[in-house]
């Protein structure tokens, strides 16, 4: 693994100039999987606590979209 700050920008640019090109029905669905991560690793550390479990939305490309 490099830490070449300017390579990692560029990286970063490069991804958020590709988000912006897809289309709603795929950033949702990438927003789906960055919330079940989000939920393995809370749940990953909570054992037996008071977690609020929250189930996942699923998102179908309506007829006729832009």
């Amino acid at each position: 693994m490099s830490f070449d700050l300017d390579e990692m920008l560029r990286s970063k640019q490069a991804l958020r100039q590709r988000l912006t090109t897809l289309p709603i029905v795929e950033k949702l669905r990438l927003l789906d999987e960055l919330r079940q991560r989000a939920l393995a690793i809370r749940n990953a550390g909570s054992h037996g606590s008071n977690v609020v479990q929250e189930e996942p939305s699923t998102y179908t490309p309506e007829s006729g979209s832009r």
